[in-house]
């Protein structure tokens, strides 16, 4: 194989195909590798990600594009399959996508639904509120924010915990360009970190733990995930630490409104964890898919939207009388509304959601085509499956995780306890290298424009870089019982 096949496969990460038509395997399944629709394929998908990666400049949604492709991808399938008379072939394969992609949008729809639900009842507002009024200084709010970031993403999403962080930062030392850039690279590193050794911090190691993978080792459950912490933790520090001095120890202005949390957060809180417990006792007790614990923690949240709706007049120290003879009916007073659990569905990230589908389905296409195979036996034969780990993170901070780590599961390569946690560990701070990594980045890019920005987290990957290093080398020295 020559180094420009090589160099195609890390890029694009599939193999340039090999010297065959269309010749079926055992399972039926025809290789297109070297088919028109397997090349038109690969440039359907690389066209689609392209308008993914330049989402922030045409400010074309990023679900739109891959949801096209994916389309596409598949209805080119089923007409070779077609043709070849084994239609039911390609059916059964989209069928098995789709459930995949069933289980993790249902699962991060509850998790969505409650973040929002917590949102509109103050929680994060009331924190975001607490650390204003305290009067930290520019120093210790940097330790504070980052360490915060790195704590809550394991329960919230990242994506999340960065912006509620990043308001604090914006509130506090707004006018100090210096400190919010780097404090908003201290939260993108943590929020990126702190996703990692937690099923519920990320969605790559969501994926990793709803696959059930068998290792020689046992199945990566649950509890395997807190291995993770310590790597995960130096992978914060050490750049965190570095940056730290850069920090000027001022005290800043501390202004702002005092935030109250509404009547019910706290309980919804407790609701929340109730419900990642639920979720994981199906899975591990009950061997249960854990999307169906999260959809009965779903329901808690909404009897307890039940109870809010029909004591809402308490909010407004009424009387259900005087508020139903005020109002009409117990769903409103004035412009106020009660509590709906279902306003919480619909403000999920929906286009997180469909761009997951058409990941899901563009990754599984090409897989099924056969490119995933091939690329398997490069990385993961060829290179061996240290290098091709570390590999996919660097290559996580170009390309988003979602589908390099969903690739990483359809091949499916034997890999021990310890190298499926490296890859887990590496997709989840590999994006941290560059602001258009994650999600946390590009949002921060957003909310603290012209002061966090592309090229200012650029000055400090080195940095950056050097605790990725460190988080890997960590992970192979304490966990190297599970390699």
């Amino acid at each position: 194989m020559t180094r420009l096949a090589r160099l195609l496969a890390l890029q694009l990460f599939f193999l340039s195909p090999l010297p065959a038509w269309a010749s079926a395997a055992e399972d039926g399944r025809l290789d297109l590798t070297a088919h028109w629709v397997g090349f038109t394929a690969l440039v359907l998908f690389g066209l689609a990600y392209a308008l993914v990666m330049a989402e922030e400049f045409t400010h074309l949604r990023k679900s739109k594009p891959v949801i096209l492709a994916a389309g596409l991808i598949w209805a080119l399938i089923a007409i070779v399959y077609a043709d070849h008379g084994i239609n039911h072939v390609a059916e059964v394969a989209v069928r098995h996508n789709l459930l995949e992609y069933a289980e993790l949008m249902l699962f991060l729809l509850v998790a969505m639904t409650y973040i929002n639900a917590m949102s509109e009842r103050n929680v994060f507002g009331a924190l975001r509120s607490w650390l204003i009024k305290k009067g930290y200084g520019l120093r210790k709010l940097f330790w504070i924010t980052g360490a915060l970031a790195f704590f809550i993403s394991p329960v919230a999403d990242n994506l999340t915990t960065a912006l509620l962080m990043c308001a604090v930062v914006m509130a506090v030392g707004g006018e100090n360009t210096k400190f919010v850039l780097v404090a908003c690279i201290s939260i993108v590193v943590a929020a990126n970190a702190g996703g990692t050794f937690s099923p519920f911090g990320d969605i790559t190691t969501l994926m990793v733990w709803q696959k059930e993978i068998e290792t020689p080792q046992g199945v990566v459950g649950f509890g395997a995930f807190f291995a993770l912490f310590v790597p995960a933790l130096v992978n914060w520090l050490l750049p965190a630490a570095i940056m730290s001095i850069t920090v000027p120890n001022t005290q800043p202005h501390a202004g702002g409104e005092a935030v109250v949390m509404k009547r019910g957060a706290r309980r919804i809180i407790a609701l929340f964890l109730l419900t990642i417990v639920t979720a994981v006792s199906y899975h591990n007790f009950l061997h249960l898919p854990p999307v169906v614990g999260m959809l009965t923690g779903l329901a808690y949240l909404q009897f307890f939207g039940y109870f809010l709706k029909k004591t809402v007049h308490l909010e407004h120290g009424m009387t259900r009388y005087q508020f139903l003879t005020l109002t009409g009916d117990d769903e409103q007073l004035g412009s106020l509304p009660a509590f709906d659990v279902f306003n919480k569905i619909a403000r999920a990230e929906w286009d997180t959601l469909l761009f997951f589908y058409g990941v899901v389905l563009c990754v599984g296409g090409l897989g099924f085509i056969g490119y995933l195979a091939m690329a398997s036996k490069v990385m993961y034969i060829d290179w061996g499956a240290t290098n091709a780990n570390i590999a996919i993170g660097i290559l996580s901070a170009v390309v988003d995780n979602i589908p390099v780590m969903f690739a990483v599961l359809t091949m499916m390569p034997d890999m021990s306890m310890g190298q499926w946690l490296l890859v887990t560990l590496t997709a989840g701070v590999g994006g941290s290298l560059l602001s258009i990594g994650s999600a946390a980045g590009v949002a921060l890019m957003g909310q603290a424009r012209g002061k966090y920005t592309f090229f200012g987290h650029l000055k400090w990957a080195p940095v950056i870089a050097l605790g990725y290093a460190a988080s890997v080398a960590t992970h192979m020295w304490i966990n190297s019982t599970l390699f």
